[in-house]
């Protein structure tokens, strides 16, 4: 990734992390409300989940200038959400969902190049957890 691009990403977290509670409250709100099919994926209680996906978040944005040492967490990750029953289309959705939430909380002080930005961020967090749902799953099994 660009140094540009990594400071845009990491400026536009900072701006929305005071409020990392409501982001993930607003996303998981508008993935349901958007994909109900998903909900049955996720547990009753979403305190803990909730939890964690800030933690990535953070995660991410703390190791973004050196995506090496993300690519075994987020493998894990990923091969943690094959026992969820997450499916390759289901990263797009996750992706589109936040990144529009993203954008509706930073209002004025979000544009076009950080919905771009943090696409491509994202579909490099998701192609890493791929990376890692792929190996989770014993070759010649439907995924």
């Amino acid at each position: 990734m660009e140094q540009a691009m990594i400071e845009r990403l990491e400026s536009s977290f900072n701006l929305l992390a005071p409020r990392g509670p409501e982001l993930v409250d607003r996303f998981y709100a508008h993935l349901f409300s958007k994909h109900p099919a998903l909900r049955p994926m996720f547990p009753s209680d979403m305190g803990e989940q909730k939890k964690k996906l800030l933690a990535s978040l953070v995660l991410v944005i703390e190791n973004i200038r050196k995506t090496e040492k993300l690519e075994q967490p987020l493998q894990d990750l990923g091969a943690r959400h094959v026992g969820f029953g997450t499916q390759a289309e289901h990263y797009p959705v996750v992706r589109d969902t936040l990144v529009s939430v993203m954008a509706e909380m930073a209002g004025e002080a979000w544009n076009d190049q950080l919905t771009q930005d943090w696409n491509g961020a994202l579909d490099f967090v998701s192609s890493v957890m791929l990376e890692g749902a792929e190996s989770a799953v014993p070759a010649g099994h439907p995924n």
